[in-house]
């Protein structure tokens, strides 16, 4: 397996345990406010980081100083990620915020082009734009027009750009586990802080069970977005974040039931289309665009 293929599988890896996390949220149904759901969801988390330190990767802090640099930047913007994604959901639809953020993979494909002088030719240019135009369709953004929050969105979805481009400068040597607890500490302190400001409720059973499979969860998206930054080109593994679409439809459906709309359909065919050209693309040209 190339390092280009393992790293589309790091990538659906990533978005399934993200979609996992968002879904474990979504069913303790705001019993527990925001702030203090990601405050205790992210002690949990941290704190399965140091159980399984060894088990998933080695955990040390011996690390150079520009590497610390790197990885304070990426943890600086994974808050401020959370601070403008947040905002950004709870004034605008979600359809016109995820349409938003879905530029990334054009964003970071762009970047890789720009910055890092990855090739990038011009099938995989042609498939990340299908791609898009398929998320659209899932999407369907309204006619609500651009405002303040739009900006909110932009600049969370320039800060995921800027998290995975950071990521790649990390040098080989920097365990994957230390920048995984790092992002869990840094979110665990913003997200304490911003607890303060609204009262603590008791947590039931059932909440706690959810919010312990969703730090099993975001501890799988962390460890994994670290890693599919290090492996294979960005510009090819940029369209199979798309993935996390598929996985949002399939578990809107078996846990929420919400049975997606026509287009919704022909839009994920469209993603999953897009992503297996690019795998086949891969195993026939390993390396080309």
């Amino acid at each position: 397996m190339s390092v280009n293929l393992a790293g589309a599988l790091l990538m659906m890896a990533s978005m399934a345990c993200f979609v996992l996390n968002d879904t474990m949220l979504k069913l303790t149904g705001g019993a527990v406010p925001l702030f203090q759901l990601l405050f205790v969801r992210s002690v949990i988390t941290c704190g399965l980081i140091l159980a399984a330190r060894g088990r998933l990767g080695a955990l040390h802090f011996r690390i150079a100083r520009r590497d610390w640099v790197i990885i304070l930047i990426r943890a600086a913007t994974e808050v401020t990620i959370s601070y403008f994604f947040l905002t950004a959901l709870f004034n605008m639809p979600l359809a016109n915020l995820t349409a938003i953020l879905q530029v990334v993979p054009l964003a970071v494909t762009l970047a890789s082009a720009v910055i890092l002088r990855e090739a990038v030719g011009w099938r995989r240019s042609l498939a990340i734009a299908v791609g898009f135009c398929g998320v659209l369709l899932i999407v369907r953004p309204g006619p609500e027009g651009f405002n303040i929050w739009s900006i909110y969105a932009l600049i969370a979805m320039l800060g995921v750009t800027l998290r995975d481009l950071v990521t790649r400068q990390l040098s080989p040597e920097v365990p994957s586990m230390t920048v995984t607890l790092v992002t869990a500490a840094s979110v665990m302190v913003a997200a304490g802080l911003a607890s303060l400001s609204t009262p603590w409720v008791e947590i039931t059973a059932q909440s706690w069970g959810l919010i312990v499979a969703s730090a099993v969860c975001i501890l799988g998206g962390y460890f994994f977005s670290i890693q599919v930054m290090r492996s294979g080109d960005v510009s090819f593994t940029a369209p199979f974040r798309y993935s996390g679409l598929v996985w949002a439809l399939i578990l809107g459906w078996l846990v929420f039931g919400e049975w997606p709309h026509v287009l919704t359909l022909i839009g994920a065919a469209i993603v999953v289309a897009t992503g297996v050209f690019s795998f086949y693309r891969e195993r026939k040209v390993s390396g080309a665009g």
